[in-house]
């Protein structure tokens, strides 16, 4: 139930008092219980008893108020109609109503919506027309830059200094022919007559060593210097820078032979037949 004495002002609860009061006395007087007026008016006991003691706080509205004076007037014999009539339902005290001030609804007016949708219509009609002006209009022109490479000035002195001097003398200048790659100075060449073990060394490193079988053909070159030993110098005919060819030795023979330019030469140019000694182991 809602608190009765904020909607009752001071008038009407003064009256309210007053009325009770008057209504508990007569009632009294004619020994009458209220029990017996709650019967007699279907109001409850306890809203009887709130009208006689003025406790607004148990009863509802002043209009029903009203009503229930008259009826509780009638029933014990008294003038409704003129206590009712005493008791002012209307009340000027007006409930003060929570300020709706700094809330959603405040902030968000009708009036506020309709702007805030303007705004953003004009926003969008806005940068719609820019994007589609921008797109319509065609990019202007860059400027030429200059190139900082032309207006340097040129070298004082001429790129190939050799060409001005030819121009002048009326002969074309002609490419300096690259120097040709040294070709290796010692080329061997072997031929196996029979299966001899062989040991091949090319300036200062060993390049073969092992078992060469019949009919094989091998050739090493050196820039310097080959070293050539044999086991059965027999079975092994050598050939220097692609001449004859020549027996290392005799059969069975350990043999070794250094081919370069820094030791006496040895003439491989005799027939296949004649031996090539150990006593003749010197370089080409």
């Amino acid at each position: 139930m809602i608190n009765q004495m904020v909607q009752l002002n001071l008038e009407q609860a003064e009256r309210l008092k007053e009325l009770g009061y008057h209504l508990q006395q007569f009632r009294q007087k004619q020994r009458i219980s209220l029990e017996t007026v709650a019967t007699k008016t279907l109001i409850p006991v306890r809203l009887l008893a709130a009208i006689e003691t003025g406790n607004a706080e148990q009863l509802p509205e002043p209009v029903y108020i009203q009503g229930f004076i008259r009826r509780y007037a009638d029933a014990i014999g008294m003038d409704g109609v003129e206590l009712a009539n005493a008791f002012p339902a209307q009340t000027d005290l007006k409930v003060p109503k929570a300020s709706w001030r700094g809330t959603v609804q405040a902030q968000l007016r009708p009036l506020h919506l309709y702007l805030l949708y303007m705004v953003l219509v004009i926003s969008a009609v806005s940068g719609l027309s820019y994007l589609l002006n921008r797109s319509s209009t065609p990019p202007m022109p860059l400027a030429k830059q200059p190139n900082p490479a032309a207006s340097e000035a040129p070298p004082s002195g001429p790129a190939n200094p050799t060409l001005p001097d030819a121009l002048a003398s009326g002969r074309t200048a002609q490419a300096v022919p690259a120097s040709p790659i040294p070709q290796k100075s010692v080329h061997v060449g072997l031929t196996m007559t029979s299966q001899s073990w062989v040991r091949i060394v090319v300036d200062g490193k060993i390049e073969y060593e092992g078992v060469l079988s019949e009919g094989t053909e091998r050739e090493w070159e050196a820039n310097k210097q080959l070293v050539l030993r044999a086991g059965n110098a027999g079975g092994v005919m050598v050939s220097l820078n692609n001449g004859a060819a020549k027996r290392l030795g005799e059969p069975g023979a350990v043999e070794e032979v250094t081919f370069g330019t820094n030791a006496n030469a040895v003439q491989l140019t005799a027939s296949p037949l004649e031996t090539l000694t150990a006593s003749s182991s010197s370089a080409l």
